[in-house]
């Protein structure tokens, strides 16, 4: 009995052992998202650098400036918290005073420490204070922030991507962020559902632009893409907009636009929520006509209807689907915009609109600074 009760004591003991150490990864792997992982390895190595540079610069001024100093600088910027950083500006410090000290006045082939020099060294350790705050602040290394965003904007492009139509249909897809960004608050989500006889299209402008737009029109895509064809078409629009409330963004409002085409017989149901309408060419009459169909903003209030509206795509017929940075701006009004764009687009009716997208963006809204994203679907 008594050997059972110790063995029960020694495996309570482990088993709390274990708990703590369960405990102690799971807080230091929190610490390492907070950017608070421990520093001190390049901590020793930069205090080290900063004796080493010193000495350099006393024995060889020529070939060791004492400006070399920015250099373990710039690197702590990179690889330190704020905290061991000001450790490292001490270090920096008392090593031009040293350097100062014993260099003394400027003399024929020996360098001396200037206010210039100082000046440098203190500007340059304050953007790396400020970047290590930021890096602090976001918890990302510097070594792998530029692969983040570079993967984020590959995940919006993958997910903006249109799949494939049968012979007899074509489509173009353009996007363009505004000044020249790499991520809009435009985006487009799709995919063939019903067993590939239909194609679902959601065209969606979060509010802002840019970068400022970014990870809310990421969050959405990703949200969007694995609703879109889970739920149907009429139904879509309304788990966006309950998804979009239940995130409580001050700027949570975004305008959308679910086309729902049926590959076979080309007829199509189009609902919108506050987005500008689509605009559908004619092959018999030549002419655009707008689709307007009505419904509120996305994020607005909760229990918002949104009522389609039905056309048909005949052989030859043209849907066009666009954003407001493509036709509206503070120089000309909207109705002027959506003439422009159709007139444009009236030159590719030939060539049945192979590389129009990109090209009309160009046209009508090269220089804007907004988002940009248009749409092509073509029954050939």
């Amino acid at each position: 009995m008594a050997r059972a009760a110790g063995a029960e004591t020694v495996t309570a003991r482990m088993r709390k052992r274990s708990h703590r150490a369960r405990i102690g990864m799971r807080k230091a792997g929190v610490d390492y998202f907070r950017g608070d992982a421990s520093d001190w390895l390049a901590l020793v190595a930069l205090l080290l650098a900063v004796p080493a540079i010193a000495a350099a610069t006393i024995g060889t001024p020529d070939w060791c400036p004492p400006a070399a100093l920015v250099l373990p600088v710039i690197l702590g910027g990179l690889l330190l918290r704020p905290a061991s950083l000001l450790m490292l500006y001490g270090a920096s410090a008392a090593a031009l005073i040293t350097e100062a000290a014993v260099l003394g006045p400027y003399s024929q082939g020996t360098s001396r420490v200037t206010p210039g020099t100082i000046l440098l060294v203190g500007v340059v350790g304050f953007v790396g204070l400020i970047i290590a705050q930021f890096r602090s602040r976001v918890g990302v290394p510097w070594r792998r922030g530029g692969t983040m965003l570079f993967d984020l904007r590959e995940r919006i492009r993958v997910q903006s991507k249109l799949p494939r139509l049968p012979i007899g249909w074509h489509r173009e897809m353009a996007l363009r962020p505004a000044g020249g960004q790499s991520f809009s608050g435009d985006f487009v989500v799709a995919a063939r559902t019903n067993g590939g006889r239909t194609l679902e299209v959601v065209l969606t402008d979060v509010s802002g632009k840019g970068m400022d737009a970014a990870s809310r029109a990421l969050l959405l895509s990703g949200a969007f893409g694995g609703l879109l064809g889970s739920l149907p078409p009429h139904e879509f629009l309304r788990a966006a907009n309950g998804y979009l409330l239940r995130q409580d963004w001050d700027e949570g409002f975004a305008t959308s636009v679910h086309l729902a085409l049926d590959l076979d017989s080309g007829d199509y149901e189009l609902l919108s929520a506050g987005h500008l309408p689509a605009l559908q060419l004619s092959a018999g009459t030549g002419r655009w006509e707008e689709k307007a169909a009505e419904g509120p903003l996305l994020g607005v209030y909760d229990g918002a209807q949104f009522d389609p509206t039905k056309g048909t795509l005949r052989p030859g017929d043209v849907l066009m689907l666009f954003t407001d940075g493509l036709v509206e701006s503070s120089e000309r009004e909207l109705t002027d915009g959506m003439d422009r764009l159709t007139g444009e687009a009236d030159r590719y009716v030939a060539s049945g609109f192979v590389g129009a997208a990109w090209h009309l963006i160009e046209a009508v809204a090269k220089d804007v600074n907004d988002d940009r994203a248009l749409l092509l679907i073509c029954r050939e």
